[in-house]
C-alpha cells in the first residue's frame, strides 16, 4: 500500500475572484434539503453553464444559456430518474432557488474557471494567494484548505505508461505501459477505490513480462496507488476553488 506519511502538507490558499455584484442577495436553499455539492461546467462552443447541485437526498442539474434555464433531476447515486426525487412543494422551494443561482452563476462561471485553473498553476508554484489584474469591480477573497499530495516519483520502468479511466465499479482506472515509449497500449495493471476504506487498491494483470516492463509487479502497484490517489482522489486545486467560489455565490459558506 501506498506509504500515507510521505506526502506534503495541506496549505491555505486565496483566491482574489470577481464573482459579480450579487454577493449576498440570494434568498437560503430551502429547509431539509442539507448543505448541497456544488459544481459547474461551461460548453465553450454553444456558451450554456451547467451547474451540479448534489444533496443527501437526489441531485439537481441545470444548463443555463441565454435563453433561459433547463434542469433535469438524478438520484443521490446519480441514476436518471423521471421528475424530482422529492416532493411537490420542496420541489418547487428548490426551484425558485436554483433558478436565481443559476442566473447569477451563468454571468460569472466562465471567467470562474478560468480563474480557478490559474490560480492552480499559482499554487503548483508555490505561491499562497492568486489575484488577477482586473478593474474597480467588488472582489471576494476565497480561502480554501488544499489537501497535500503524495511524494510520488516519476516511471522508473522502461518505456512508457498512461493512465485512465474504464468501465466498472468503484471509478477503476488502468495503467496502459508500451516498450518503446511510444503510444502506451498494453494493460498491466488496473486501480480502484476501496469502497470500504475509501483508499486506492490495485492488481497486476495475468501474463505480464514484468523484466520488460522493467519493474517488479509490487513496486508498479504501489506506484500506481500513488498516482490514483494523487489524480482521483484527492480534489484538484482548481475544483476545490470552484466549488469553494460556488459556495460563496449561493450565499452557504
Amino acid at each position: 500500500m501506498t506509504d500515507p506519511t510521505l506526502r506534503l502538507p495541506n496549505q491555505r490558499f486565496r483566491a482574489v475572484l470577481d464573482l459579480g455584484d450579487g454577493i449576498g442577495t440570494l434568498p437560503p436553499i430551502p429547509r431539509g434539503f442539507g448543505r448541497p455539492e456544488l459544481d459547474a461546467d461551461v460548453d465553450d462552443e454553444t456558451g450554456v453553464v451547467s451547474l451540479f447541485v448534489h444533496f443527501p437526498t437526489g441531485q439537481l442539474h441545470l444548463d443555463v444559456s441565454d435563453e433561459g434555464v433547463e434542469h433535469h433531476f438524478h438520484t443521490a447515486r446519480g441514476d436518471d430518474v423521471d421528475g424530482s426525487p422529492w416532493k411537490r412543494e420542496p420541489t418547487a422551494a428548490l426551484l425558485d432557488w436554483a433558478r436565481q443561482f443559476a442566473m447569477r452563476a451563468f454571468a460569472v462561471v466562465p471567467d470562474l474557471l478560468a480563474d480557478a485553473e490559474e490560480a492552480a498553476e499559482w499554487h503548483a508554484a508555490g505561491l499562497r494567494v492568486f489575484a488577477r489584474e482586473t478593474g474597480p469591480v467588488p472582489l471576494e477573497i476565497i480561502e480554501v484548505e488544499l489537501e497535500g499530495e503524495l511524494m510520488l516519483l516519476p516511471w522508473l520502468g522502461s518505456g512508457s505508461v498512461e493512465h485512465e479511466h474504464i468501465d466498472g465499479d468503484h471509478h477503476p482506472i488502468e495503467l496502459l505501459w508500451d516498450p518503446l515509449g511510444v503510444e502506451p497500449s498494453i494493460r498491466i495493471a488496473r486501480a480502484w477505490l476501496d469502497p470500504r476504506t475509501d483508499a486506492p487498491r490495485a492488481a497486476a494483470e495475468p501474463g505480464i513480462d514484468w523484466n520488460a516492463v522493467g519493474m517488479p509487479p509490487a513496486e508498479v502497484l504501489t506506484w500506481l496507488e500513488g498516482v490514483y490517489l494523487n489524480h482521483h482522489v484527492i480534489a484538484h486545486p482548481a475544483h476545490v476553488i470552484v466549488q469553494a467560489a460556488l459556495e460563496r455565490l449561493a450565499g452557504i459558506d
